[in-house]
């Protein structure tokens, strides 16, 4: 089963997945803490330009994935902005409640919604777990058990999809009719729960003394791919800092909004 997506490797593809990985955490707590809306507006222009040039997809399957992420970004600004509290009332009918306060804040939380999304996807986007899981190992230490215990499990899922999809097509050639009510969850457990459990604990059983007689719990190894830092990694922190530095010269010199800090 093809589970990969074709793509031009770019400067993205070469960070060290763990690095990158840190990295990208300490972006998600720097959003936390960015309360100026006319600044964090701004800094979402950082990951987009990310995404759209430099992920190396195409640009039919980017416009694709970011469908579901304008989605949360208005589904996120709207619950504030219509039932958000304030002093400042722009428009009341009912339960909705639409203030000043409440549709700065909406934006705000919206924008910040929209860049958790973007660098999900660009982490999802240009990260091979393979790499990722020996990176971890070399790089963070991981014990190799348990970074090679997910590297087959990932494995592992495009299989069980296959077979579910099987069994589904043998039951079709079989004429299983399908129960109504309470009786169909039933039925539904013993034709595809029951032996597709029983033949992933066989696999597990077989993956676990594979592994065991590999002496994958030695904390010493040697590994086929040697993941270190290199320049793009520098390149990319050089380019969020300058990026965030002129992000927010721009949402202090050029506000968009007549607020500056959401939590007033």
């Amino acid at each position: 089963m093809q589970w990969t997506l074709n793509y031009e490797e770019t400067w993205l593809h070469r960070m060290n997945p763990a690095f990158k990985l840190v990295f990208f955490l300490v972006l998600f707590l720097g959003l936390l803490f960015i309360h100026n809306p006319n600044v964090i507006t701004y800094v979402t222009f950082i990951p987009l330009v990310l995404v759209a040039f430099y992920t190396g997809h195409k640009r039919k399957l980017l416009l694709i994935l970011m469908i579901p992420f304008l989605l949360l970004f208005f589904s996120s600004a709207s619950s504030m902005i219509f039932f958000g509290q304030g002093t400042t009332t722009w428009w009341k009918w009912g339960l909705i409640h639409i203030t000043e306060e409440s549709f700065y804040r909406g934006l705000h939380i919206g924008f910040r919604a929209l860049n958790f999304a973007l660098l999900g996807l660009i982490f999802a986007l240009t990260t091979r777990p393979v790499l990722l899981f020996y990176s971890l190992t070399q790089q963070l230490h991981v014990p190799p058990r348990f970074a090679y215990s997910f590297m087959a499990a990932v494995r592992i899922l495009p299989m069980m999809v296959e077979e579910f999809q099987q069994l589904k097509t043998a039951l079709l050639v079989r004429g299983i009719k399908k129960e109504k009510g309470i009786k169909r969850v039933t039925q539904t457990i013993k034709l595809y729960a029951v032996p597709l459990l029983s033949q992933s604990i066989r696999r597990a059983h077989r993956i676990a003394v594979a592994m065991e007689s590999k002496q994958f719990h030695n904390g010493e190894r040697t590994y086929y791919y040697n993941t270190r830092l290199s320049k793009f990694d520098l390149f990319f922190v050089m380019y969020v800092i300058f990026g965030v530095g002129v992000t927010m010269w721009l949402g202090l010199e050029f506000p968009t909004y007549a607020i500056t800090d959401v939590r007033k």
